[in-house]
């Protein structure tokens, strides 16, 4: 016969199997809280920014807005994302500046670059363990960039914003210091998993322990139930009395609380 669960079978089914869930939940939450405090090494990020700017027409005035340049610009900023990740630009780096030990393929899969829809404004970003390395090593890209930008495309469009601070006023911040996110995805996840492991559990128990077992299962009334009792004496010889009972020619002990 299947049984249908009702809302109050969930409650007595978590509430039955609470500190198991308690546990688990507790284990997993601070096993993840040591793993990110430990274990995670802090990477640090610098970022510059760079603006492609319009250039003025001749005869033109500065002032005057021309919006057909500032859309090439626009569709420029694919175009420069894409030739900062060159050889072209990590080569010279590179070669200028032997003491970051990093190869062409090495700058190129560090350097990130973004840039916000509608705007002439793009970032660079590097990651590294050291924040003073990885401020110089985006500060030298940018730089060679805006060098190598008018020998590439023989225009003068590009410029730096903002370089990375070499010496910030305030400690950085690792970026990948997730901590308490680590935590609050631990607790989510092992609560989930420990009510389904209390859920589990349940259905493979198939033992009836109670009266409501007994209805519920076999839909039949308890028509009476043996007590576990335990002697909970002092002195054994004074809480039991043995008596001699004879029944169809054996003798057997019987044994009786006071």
């Amino acid at each position: 016969m299947q049984i249908e669960l009702e809302l109050r079978d969930y409650i007595r089914i978590i509430t039955k199997r609470k500190w198991m869930i308690v546990a688990i939940v507790v284990i997993c939450s601070m096993a993840a809280g040591l793993y990110s405090y430990f274990m995670i090494e802090p990477v640090y990020q610098a970022t510059t920014k760079i603006v492609v700017n319009r250039t003025a027409a001749a005869g033109a005035s500065t002032n005057d807005l021309d919006l057909n340049e500032v859309n090439a610009n626009l569709r420029l900023i694919d175009t420069y994302k894409e030739v900062i990740k060159t050889p072209a630009i990590m080569e010279l780096v590179s070669n200028q500046h032997p003491e970051f030990g990093m190869s062409v393929d090495d700058l190129i899969r560090k350097v990130k670059v973004s840039s916000v829809n509608n705007t002439q404004v793009m970032t660079m970003a590097v990651q590294d363990l050291s924040y003073e390395r990885a401020a110089e090593v985006v500060n030298a890209v940018t730089q060679v960039f805006k060098e190598q930008i008018p020998t590439i495309f023989n225009v003068q469009n590009v410029t730096i914003l903002n370089l990375a601070n070499l010496n910030p006023s305030k400690e950085p911040v690792p970026v990948n210091n997730k901590f308490a996110l680590n935590v609050i995805l631990a607790f989510v996840v092992s609560l989930m998993a420990a009510a389904g492991i209390a859920f589990l559990l349940e259905y493979l128990d198939d033992t009836i322990k109670t009266e409501a077992d007994v209805l519920r299962y076999l839909e039949l009334p308890t028509m009476g139930q043996i007590a576990k009792v335990k002697n909970e004496h002092a002195n054994r010889e004074e809480a039991i009395k043995t008596a001699r009972v004879k029944s169809g020619g054996e003798i057997s002990n019987v044994q009786v609380g006071k």
